[in-house]
């Protein structure tokens, strides 16, 4: 997010829009999303009205629901999916587009029928899978990605494939007929059918999964004769002027013989004959490859989905909607230049459901951005509800409490993520809070982190700006004591001072090329240690004292650039821990052109990364020749080399200038505990308790700040 316009800096974005007779109040649409936030039985319950709520509340002019099952519990994609296969489910339906519209909000019914992909329906329900014929085998990697753990929630049965007749086609498309008078009935201002990500009506009009040879298979018209037949459906159950809109995928990403844009293209005019008044333009992929699921629908790459949006709307007449990882200074932009007519976010929203609202009031500074982590994503793989790793709200808003404590006085210690959060939210309810820094900088670990993922400074530099616009005291260079504590006499304290790292008894980790992680930050960040003058020559002492004493260190963009150039370090780094951040060490490494390889005992690395950002890192890790190897023992360091025994038992020895230690890292309370004995009220948040990350920091501190305020 870039810094604040004056006046209406968005004036495309934010003017209204209109698709058929639907009118909405600005071009941001919520995207359609499984959040798996419905009861477990299918219907809408306060969870999901609560969390399209505040989207409303956000400002969004429209809101796409996310998979609305049709044929429920046959199709489901997900656990606590929302159904709308039978009456039973209207009264939470319409309670959900009541609470919308209070706030001036539309809201539209995504119809879906999961196909092939509902997998969850097999496990679930001992559903079959519908669809038009065999699939193919797709090979790949994507299962290897998952940690043990992870697999927890699949039964790893083989489910059974039902074959579509024609009489099972008819009964389909009566199903969505059914679906969107049911809709209609409930209140939603429109419908979006789901035409794409390799679901039903998706798995018809690809060429690659659907080899039929009867009228809905082989030609283009044929494949897309289900498409055209549930629209036709729709239209005589909801009639002609009522808001109709297609989700289209314009690619198959790795899929040889799938979607391409021209039939896309093909596809978009068909259904703009066909009468609907809209078209969702959208991608999906080879769903065996880990990495491609970050490389089409939920694009990794900014606007991955933009230039297919602009090739169809030159083709149709109807108006479009895009979305993918598009910043809101493009979109206006683009929908300025007639690229596209709307721009559907997701994660951005998910991050900060009132980023219309703060865009409308030149605010734009003050959205909490999205690091594109893909916590929210991640869930959905895993069978999990959606949560959020920056917003800890989301999924979570029918859960919130008003503050019961305000006018009290708290001291928070640590201005890392944890600590600043838990700041600016105590200042909010209304507290007087100090915030005691022992370093000279906000921001803790999470500038580190920062520098090797550049997506964390979004929010570094939103948290340290919340900070220090709040009312909150903030104190640098200051250590907490008991006795300072005393003086500041405070109703309650939150500890938020991070974990303790101690190097793992390695054989040969005390020498002088052994570095520990806290050892390459303060070689980084320059912030000197006893420690790590000992390992380094005189030219990386001054360095580190020059970027201290002027400051240029705290400048990330900087260092990543005068890194590429020089670097304290040899050309072979061995890794010893392969969680999050081992690999994306490597990766910064990699690109300052080291040899990397990265060991680690567990059996699969990347624990810490979500599933869909581990699936990229990784994969392009292994793409850049970066040795990766899990499941190792008996690792030693030489004075040139690491030995250890890879996960087949043979012995590896790899050379190496230099050796990274990023393990060892765990919970600290003993500060918390000496502030308990000396008669505080003590709360303690983030990585003092465990490692958890931004996510564990930031959820951490919202958990801790509504048990004081409730105390």
């Amino acid at each position: 997010m870039s810094g604040k316009k004056l006046g209406n800096g968005y004036p495309h974005l934010l003017s209204p829009g209109r698709i058929g007779s639907l009118e909405v109040r600005n071009r941001i649409f919520v995207t359609a999303m499984g959040v798996s936030l419905s009861e477990a039985d299918g219907h809408v319950g306060e969870r999901l009205i609560a969390y399209h709520e505040e989207q409303a509340k956000g400002g969004a002019g429209l809101i796409v629901t996310g998979v609305a099952g049709v044929a429920w519990p046959t199709g489901a994609v997900q656990p606590n999916q929302t159904a709308i296969s039978d009456d039973c489910f209207l009264p939470g339906l319409t309670r959900l587009v009541d609470r919308v519209h209070r706030h001036g909000a539309k809201i539209a019914a995504q119809l879906h029928h999961g196909g092939l992909v509902a997998g969850y329906s097999a496990d679930a329900f001992d559903e079959e899978l519908w669809a038009p014929c065999y699939p193919p085998q797709f090979k790949g990697d994507f299962i290897d990605y998952f940690l043990p753990e992870e697999m927890a929630g699949f039964s790893g049965k083989m489910p059974s494939i039902r074959l579509l007749s024609a009489e099972d086609i008819d009964t389909v498309v009566a199903q969505f007929g059914a679906a969107a008078a049911r809709a209609r009935a409930a209140g939603f201002d429109a419908i979006e059918l789901h035409g794409g990500h390799g679901y039903l009506i998706s798995s018809f009009l690809s060429p690659k999964t659907n080899s039929r040879t009867d009228e809905y298979g082989g030609p283009l018209e044929n494949r897309a004769r289900l498409l055209l037949r549930v629209i036709a459906a729709i239209r005589e159950a909801v009639g002609p002027d009522f808001p109709l809109w297609v989700k289209l995928d314009s690619i198959e990403v790795g899929k040889e013989g799938g979607i391409t844009l021209d039939l896309a293209i093909e596809t978009a005019r068909m259904v703009e004959a066909a009468g609907v008044d809209a078209i969702t333009v959208s991608a999906y992929h080879n769903a065996a490859m880990g990495k491609l699921h970050s490389a089409s629908n939920i694009p990794h790459e900014p606007e991955t989905n933009i230039p297919a949006a602009k090739a169809i709307k030159a083709a149709v007449d109807v108006p479009v909607i895009a979305s993918g990882r598009v910043e809101p200074e493009a979109g206006d932009r683009q929908i300025g230049q007639g690229v596209y007519d709307f721009l559907a976010m997701g994660r951005k929203l998910l991050a900060d459901p009132h980023l219309p609202r703060k865009l409308a009031g030149n605010a734009p500074e003050g959205v909490r951005p999205c690091i594109y982590c893909y916590t929210c994503v991640s869930t959905a793989y895993v069978r999990q509800p959606l949560r959020c790793a920056v917003n800890p709200e989301t999924g979570f808003e029918c859960e919130r409490q008003a503050p019961v404590r305000t006018g009290k006085h708290f001291v928070v210690i640590g201005g890392g993520p944890g600590g600043m959060e838990a700041a600016c939210r105590l200042s909010e309810a209304g507290n007087r809070v100090t915030l005691l820094e022992r370093s000279d900088r906000l921001g803790g670990t999470l500038r580190f982190a920062s520098l090797a993922y550049p997506a964390n400074e979004r929010l570094l530099d939103w948290l340290i700006r919340e900070t220090e616009q709040s009312s909150v005291d903030i104190r640098l260079e200051t250590t907490a004591t008991p006795d300072l504590l005393g003086e500041l006499a405070p109703d309650g304290v939150i500890v938020a001072t991070g974990a303790r790292r101690d190097m793992p008894a390695l054989p040969g980790a005390d020498q002088a090329h052994v570095f520990s992680g806290d050892d390459m930050r303060n070689l980084m960040l320059g912030e000197g240690s006893q420690e790590l003058r000992r390992k380094t020559g005189l030219a990386t002492r001054l360095a580190t004292k020059i970027g201290a004493a002027t400051g240029i260190t705290a400048n990330l963009d900087f260092v990543r650039s005068a890194t590429k150039a020089w670097m304290p370090l040899g050309q072979r780094i061995v890794i010893v821990g392969g969680e999050l951040v081992g690999v994306e060490l490597a990766e910064f490494l990699h690109e300052r052109g080291r040899e990397v390889t990265v060991i680690e005992p567990a059996p699969r690395l990347g624990k810490g990364l979500l599933l869909v950002r581990r699936m990229r890192l990784l994969a392009e890790l292994k793409e850049h020749g970066v040795a990766l190897h899990g499941g190792v023992k008996d690792i030693s360091i030489g004075k040139s080399d690491v030995s250890f025994t890879d996960v087949g038992g043979e012995a590896r020895l790899v050379p190496a200038d230099h050796v990274i230690v990023a393990m060892g890292a765990g919970g600290d309370n003993a500060l918390a505990e000496s502030l308990r004995k000396a008669g505080f009220a003590v709360e303690t948040v983030g990585d003092c308790n465990g490692i958890g990350y931004i996510e564990g920091a930031i959820r951490g501190a919202a958990e801790a700040v509504d048990r004081v305020l409730a105390a």
